[in-house]
C-alpha cells in the first residue's frame, strides 16, 4: 500500500506517530503539505521545528509550503537519500560525464557486493551450513532488499564484522 508514516523525535527518541493510506491519491506538494499540515496541527506547531522527507520534487514543493505556513519551520532533504543517491550516481554511472575516472575507481563496490551476495545465499540456502556458521560468529547474515543503494554498504559492513567467523567456518572440520 501506499503509505505516508510521519514520525517523531523529541528528548526520548525517535517516535512513530501514524502512517497515512494514501490509496488512489495524487501525491503532489499539495497533498503532502495538507498531510503535513495535520500533523503539525495535531502536535502543536510550537513543538515542531524541522521536517524531513526525502529529495522528491513533491516533497520539496510540499517542504516549502510548510516553510511559508510555518516560518520557524525549517524542511531539510534526507540526508540518508542523498547520500544514497550520491553512492548511486558514482558507484554505477559509468556514462555520465566526468563521472568516468570515479567509476573506475569505485566500482569495486559492485563487484564485492556481488562476491558477497554469493556467500551469503551459500550459506543461507544450506541448513546444515547456516547451523556451521552459526557456531562461529554471534552475529547474523543480513539479506538486504536491494530497494536502496545504500543497502549494499551496510551488508559489506557486516560482512567485515563476521570475517573471522566466516574463516573459521571455512576451516573447520565440519
Amino acid at each position: 500500500m501506499p503509505l505516508i508514516n510521519f514520525m517523531v523525535t523529541f528528548g526520548n527518541g525517535p517516535m512513530f506517530l501514524k502512517a497515512v493510506n494514501c490509496f488512489g491519491e495524487v501525491k503532489d506538494k499539495i497533498f503532502i503539505a495538507n498531510l503535513m499540515k495535520k500533523v503539525i496541527d495535531e502536535v502543536g506547531h510550537q513543538n515542531v521545528v524541522q521536517i524531513i522527507t526525502d529529495n522528491a520534487a513533491n516533497c520539496k514543493g510540499a517542504g516549502e509550503i510548510i516553510e511559508s505556513m510555518y516560518p520557524h519551520i525549517y524542511w531539510t532533504p534526507c540526508v540518508v537519500h542523498t547520500l544514497n543517491l550520491a553512492l548511486k550516481n558514482i558507484c554505477l554511472a559509468k556514462n555520465i560525464e566526468g563521472n568516468e575516472k570515479t567509476y573506475d575507481l569505485c566500482n569495486w563496490i559492485i563487484e564485492i557486493h556481488g562476491d558477497a551476495v554469493q556467500i551469503k545465499n551459500f550459506i543461507m540456502n544450506h541448513i546444515m551450513r547456516l547451523v556451521i556458521f552459526q557456531k562461529f560468529s554471534p552475529l547474523k547474515l543480513l539479506s538486504v532488499a536491494d530497494t536502496r543503494f545504500a543497502s549494499i554498504i551496510v551488508m559489506l559492513k557486516r560482512f567485515k564484522l563476521i570475517k573471522r567467523g566466516l574463516q573459521a567456518m571455512v576451516i573447520s572440520d565440519e
